[in-house]
């Protein structure tokens, strides 16, 4: 009988401190509260823990990282491979010195605006306008209300899959609009941003209106995922989702949100397949009707349902 992946890592690398799970839930440490297990999911305790699993793992183990869980589904069938969430004070900690703040990646985004205001320091507060966590912030160039992570990033350092440790400066990353050109194997541990010197009050002013906005314009009290899709190049996605007669759109237990319609909601029964269903018909009428095909900026990981044997890639298109 072949050993099961946990057992095998668990073989491989004794020594490890953090948590390793096998068949692990995953729905629970989503927002949109769906989606099957991960084969094994891993907390490590710290960088030098991680690189020792990275290290340890077999070539063709895919290794998938996930953090607040707020712009991710997680598909039925579960994701194969290692699933690796950072957490705790060695990936939780922020250290500001002077006009800089050092990082960790599993800090929520709000957190880094609250801390940065709190030091009075300009140009972060933007981050408040974004529910994810810094790790996500650094793939993706998160940004809200006029900022960007590229705007404030001195540079990110993280584990590669070799596990050794490696640091990219702000140009290296290779940020464009939601995207940033680092290797895929590289799984971000900490950041260092840099502020400028402003007034406390003004900042946290500034934060609460972009508080005020998004709880305006966005359903945030539903189970949802963020924004669904990148907007289009000179446009707003949510325009062309409108038009395309696709507000209040349903699929089984998933609905597009009627208060801001690039978002998707689970009513309360819905799969990942209904959630990722439900968008895939949102690019079509939205091809259909405009021609403009939409991007996912939602992460989708894992196996569709019925999948599990079939253990393949990690990552959705």
């Amino acid at each position: 009988m072949t050993a099961s992946l946990h057992d095998r890592i668990r073989a491989a690398a004794p020594n490890l401190r953090g948590r390793l799970l096998a068949d692990q839930p995953l729905a629970d440490l989503t927002w949109f509260r769906v989606g099957g297990p991960a084969e094994v999911l891993f907390t490590p305790a710290d960088e030098e823990d991680l690189a020792r699993l990275l290290a340890a793992l077999e070539p063709d183990v895919p290794v998938t990282v996930i953090g607040l869980g707020s712009n991710l589904i997680v598909r039925d069938g579960g994701v194969p491979g290692v699933v690796v969430r950072l957490g705790g004070k060695a990936f939780g900690s922020i250290a500001v010195d002077g006009e800089t703040l050092a990082v960790g990646t599993a800090v929520p985004d709000m957190r880094l605006a609250k801390a940065a205001a709190e030091a009075g320091l300009d140009g972060l507060a933007f981050y408040r306008g974004i529910p994810g966590s810094i790790g996500g912030a650094l793939r993706m160039n998160a940004g809200a209300h006029g900022g960007e992570t590229t705007d404030v990033l001195v540079e990110a350092r993280g584990i590669d899959r070799r596990g050794a440790l490696r640091t990219f400066s702000q140009p290296e990353m290779g940020f464009s609009y939601r995207h940033s050109e680092a290797p895929e194997d590289v799984i971000f541990t900490r950041a260092l941003f840099r502020g400028k010197p402003g007034d406390r009050a003004a900042i946290e002013a500034e934060m609460e209106r972009v508080t005020a906005a998004r709880e305006a314009a966005q359903p945030i009290r539903e189970r949802t995922g963020g924004s669904t899709f990148a907007n289009p190049e000179g446009g707003k996605a949510w325009q062309l989702i409108d038009a395309a007669g696709c507000r209040g759109l349903t699929r089984g237990g998933a609905q597009v949100s009627t208060m801001h319609c690039n978002f998707l909601i689970n009513t309360g029964g819905a799969t990942a397949a209904d959630i990722e269903d439900l968008g895939e018909e949102v690019r079509r009428r939205v091809r259909e009707t405009s021609g403009v095909a939409l991007r996912w900026e939602i992460r989708r990981i894992g196996l569709p349902a019925g999948a599990n044997e079939e253990r393949g890639g990690h990552e959705g298109p």
